[in-house]
């Protein structure tokens, strides 16, 4: 695979700086756990809402399927943090009408990964906040109830420069770094505590 370059996009948000366009030596040399431990301020940063439809485009496309919140639902995080890739724990809610069949194991708090931004490689016209919970669903879970408590943050949003085909493989390769970045991250004891935390409580 060759050479690409990563262009960060622009923002002005105090946490944390904006890196330089990197190139592929760069994804090699990424940390493998990422923040303090526990969290610190600004985080947790709690998120709330209706799981709706997106794109269609994390499980066509990239094999991460994606829960997108309403706009309304991000707006306090979009206020005091920047866009990027964050990582953290969500839950989603069987409160329906009809009621979901989601079993038990599907309904408990579970590692997430999030995008929160304008998602450069679609080229997004709005701020969008796509969450990638790490856990195999049985069925879809539009409508229903989601509660996200992010805990930290793992890069800057790229923007990709490259040709065709390597273009897609670039942003799949990063997207299951930020899945491992976030495992070892959430694997530490500061953070397992918000496992329990009772904004999950139903």
């Amino acid at each position: 695979m060759g050479d690409f370059l990563i262009t960060p996009t622009s923002d002005s948000s105090p946490i944390p700086a904006v890196q330089p366009p990197q190139t592929d030596s760069y994804r090699s040399s990424r940390p493998n756990i990422v923040g303090p431990d526990p969290p610190k301020d600004p985080y947790p940063i709690q998120l709330e809402g209706t799981v709706q439809h997106g794109f269609g485009r994390g499980g066509k496309d990239l094999g991460c399927p994606t829960a997108n919140l309403p706009d309304e639902s991000i707006a306090h995080m979009a206020s005091i943090a920047k866009p990027g890739v964050y990582y953290g724990y969500a839950r989603v809610y069987s409160v329906s009408d009809p009621p979901s069949e989601l079993p038990t194991e599907d309904l408990v708090v579970l590692p997430m990964v999030m995008s929160l931004g304008w998602n450069p490689f679609y080229k997004n016209q709005r701020m969008t906040a796509e969450i990638h919970v790490m856990h195999k669903f049985n069925s879809d879970f539009y409508g229903l109830k989601l509660k996200a408590l992010v805990l930290g943050y793992i890069r800057p949003e790229f923007d990709y420069v490259s040709r065709g085909k390597e273009l897609l493989e670039a942003l799949i390769d990063d997207i299951e770094t930020d899945k491992s970045v976030a495992l070892n991250s959430l694997a530490r004891p500061g953070h397992e505590q918000y496992v329990s935390d009772p904004f999950f409580s139903v």
